[in-house]
């Protein structure tokens, strides 16, 4: 598995790694990762979904949390990101036609690697476009997991002057006379990562350099900009599982986290959502930045107990 996932100094990947490459029905190449718990008792597995712009590279750290509690982690790059297949000749260019690819690559997920070669209880742990990626899928998940932790959901911009349904909108329009390729926001990944006091996703200096650092080590791994396709992607699918009819149908049990110093994603839009849903229970974790799992140990050992706490069985172990 050294070939598979890629290491700096102070990112090794976990010892109990395994993985590959699945292939989508579309003929996509989707690289992902199944990493055995060290904790006992087992108990099950947990299904990790990053956020956009991320690779499985980042969230080692986290793998091992949740290794020694006694799960198993199964882990994937999504489409267009990471060491799975890109969408678009250039690299940069983050692209997705649609969020409901996403879900099919992870019903297929499920399908071919999770089920048959991990052990359950199955349980979600997602981050920004993860969570809402979990949230659509979530009908189909059912049968399937347990519970979820949804960590701030990508579902509105801070103080955003039109509504999601506008930007939709206007996108659908630039989609329409061929021009869904170009950046939305921010254009290439710059050579040289901001410096920390100018990121927007976490307060912990040496996470924001281990992590910027798997990017100029690798830099295979990374991308720029969102791409006006896949920012009309995104606001239908927080359409979507906004709609009251879908959220009536949600029957998975679900912990909502906002993070109260989120400068990426609408807190108070994820607050309003998880008040609406009925299977769903919220927590704000005060000062903390968008990255919660990438942010001060202050913040980090905040979730990771409430994960404890809505997990059953995680709390026990020591």
């Amino acid at each position: 598995m050294t070939d598979l996932f890629h290491h700096t100094e102070d990112n090794p990947p976990p010892d109990n790694a395994a993985g590959g490459f699945f292939t989508t029905r579309d003929g996509k190449k989707i690289r992902y990762g199944v990493f055995a718990a060290v904790g006992r008792p087992l108990q099950g597995t947990v299904v990790l979904l990053t956020g956009r712009n991320e690779c499985i590279e980042k969230y080692f750290e986290t793998i091992r949390n949740l290794s020694d509690r006694g799960f198993g982690v199964a882990v994937l790059d999504w489409r267009g990101q990471g060491d799975s297949s890109r969408m678009l000749r250039n690299r940069q260019r983050g692209y997705v036609r649609s969020f409901r690819d996403y879900t099919r690559d992870l019903e297929q997920f499920f399908e071919e690697v999770v089920l048959p070669d991990c052990r359950g209880p199955y349980y979600i742990l997602a981050h920004s476009t993860g969570a809402v990626i979990a949230l659509l899928a979530s009908p189909s998940m059912v049968n399937r997991v347990r519970r979820m932790v949804l960590l701030a959901p990508f579902l509105e911009v801070p103080d955003l002057p039109v509504s999601i349904a506008t930007v939709r909108r206007v996108c659908a329009l630039f989609c329409a006379v061929g021009l869904g390729w170009l950046y939305a926001a921010l254009g290439p990944r710059p050579k040289l990562p901001p410096p920390f006091e100018n990121n927007k996703v976490t307060s912990d200096p040496g996470r924001y350099r281990r992590n910027t650092g798997i990017y100029k080590a690798w830099p295979q791994l990374a991308l720029g900009g969102p791409t006006i396709r896949w920012l009309r992607a995104a606001a239908a699918a927080a359409e979507a599982v906004s709609d009251p009819g879908f959220m009536a149908r949600i029957q998975v049990p679900m912990l909502i986290v906002a993070a109260g110093a989120d400068r990426v994603v609408s807190t108070k839009a994820v607050e309003a959502y998880a008040r609406r849903l009925r299977v769903g229970s919220l927590l704000m974790i005060d000062g903390a930045n968008h990255e919660i799992l990438q942010e001060k140990d202050l913040y980090r050992e905040q979730l990771l107990a409430a994960f404890d706490a809505f997990i059953p069985g995680s709390g026990d172990v020591g």
